[in-house]
């Protein structure tokens, strides 16, 4: 392949990164956010 090509090749695989949007697991995100005051007092104290 011709540079040419190749850049038009990266190109398009960084656009579609760029605008590439999974759906949004909010429940999963909730969990992973959600936190216990004692795992707080464990990343406070170090």
């Amino acid at each position: 392949m011709g540079r040419g090509k190749q850049k038009a090749k990266n190109t398009k695989i960084a656009r579609d990164l760029k605008y590439y949007s999974p759906d949004t697991d909010y429940e999963s995100l909730e969990k992973e956010l959600h936190t216990d005051k004692s795992d707080d007092d464990y990343w406070y104290n170090k």
